[in-house]
C-alpha cells in the first residue's frame, strides 16, 4: 500500500503527503523544515544534520506526536524534497543520514515559495476533509539568495496571500540565519524577514554543536506549542527562548 500521494503547487513545485485516507487522527500540525544545503554549509554539515535528527527524535517523544506531520526539504541551486508530509510513525530516523551533502548556490526565494505553497495546498486538502489543521514553517539558511527563478516580491506576495486563505487555522513562520557572523548577511536576512512577513527571525552567529543543539531545542518546543494551540483559532502566543 502506498501511504503517500504526490501533488503540484501553483508554481509547479512538486511535493508529497500522506494519503488522507490513511490518516487516523482528527487534527494535525503541518511542520515544514527547509534547510540550506549550499556549498557554504559544508564545514558544519554534520552538526546541522544532527540538529535535524534531534528535532525529529524529540518530536517523536512529544505528547503531540500523533498530531504532527513533518516535511523536510533541502535546497541549494535547486529544491529537493527529502520527504513529504509524513506522520512521525512513518519516519525512520536512520533515513536522515541520507540527506544530501552541501553543494551549489542558494535558491532561497524558491525554497520559501515551495514551502509556503506546499503547506497551503496540503493544509487545504486536510481542511476540506474536515481535519483541524494548523502549521509551522522554518527556513534555515546562511546567506543571500543567488539562484532563484522567483523574486523577493514573489515571496512576499505568497506569504501575504496565505494570510487571507482558509487553508489553515493558523500558520507560524520562522526565518533562521545560521552562521551569519558577518553583519551584511544578518542585516540582509533581517530585512528579508520584514519584507516577506516572517513572524520571527533568529540569528545564530556561529554554527557549532552547542548552538545547533540549542536550535534543535528551540524548534522542538515551538512545534509543540503551535500544535497545542490547535483549535484556538490563533498561533501559539508563547515562544520558547533561544
Amino acid at each position: 500500500m502506498n501511504d503517500m500521494t504526490t501533488m503540484i503547487t501553483q508554481s509547479d513545485f512538486q511535493f508529497s503527503g500522506v494519503d488522507v485516507d490513511n490518516l487516523t487522527s482528527s487534527e494535525y500540525t503541518l511542520v515544514t523544515l527547509a534547510i540550506d544545503m549550499s556549498s557554504s554549509v559544508s564545514y558544519y554539515n554534520t552538526e546541522l544534520k544532527q540538529c535535524i535528527k534531534t528535532i525529529i527524535e524529540t518530536c517523536k517523544k512529544s505528547n503531540r506526536a500523533e498530531n504532527l506531520m513533518i516535511r523536510l526539504t533541502s535546497f541549494n541551486s535547486q529544491i529537493f524534497e527529502e520527504h513529504g508530509f509524513k506522520t512521525l510513525s512513518l519516519i525512520n530516523i536512520d533515513d536522515y543520514t541520507q540527506i544530501r551533502n552541501p553543494s551549489g548556490m542558494t535558491a532561497l526565494y524558491d525554497a520559501c515559495i515551495d514551502s509556503i505553497e506546499a503547506t497551503e495546498q496540503y493544509g487545504k486538502t486536510l481542511t476540506d476533509q474536515e481535519f483541524e489543521t494548523n502549521g509551522v514553517l522554518y527556513i534555515i539558511t546562511d546567506g543571500d539568495d543567488n539562484r532563484s527563478q522567483h523574486s523577493l516580491s514573489d515571496v512576499a506576495e505568497r506569504f501575504k496571500k496565505l494570510k487571507y486563505t482558509e487553508s489553515l487555522e493558523s500558520l507560524q513562520t520562522f526565518l533562521i540565519g545560521v552562521n551569519v557572523n558577518e553583519s551584511v548577511f544578518k542585516n540582509y536576512l533581517d530585512d528579508f524577514k520584514n519584507t516577506v512577513g516572517f513572524d520571527e527571525f533568529i540569528s545564530i552567529e556561529n554554527a557549532n554543536t552547542d548552538t545547533l543543539s540549542k536550535l534543535a531545542n528551540f524548534i522542538s518546543k515551538s512545534i509543540s506549542l503551535q500544535s497545542q494551540s490547535l483549535g484556538t483559532g490563533s498561533v501559539s502566543n508563547a515562544l520558547p527562548t533561544f
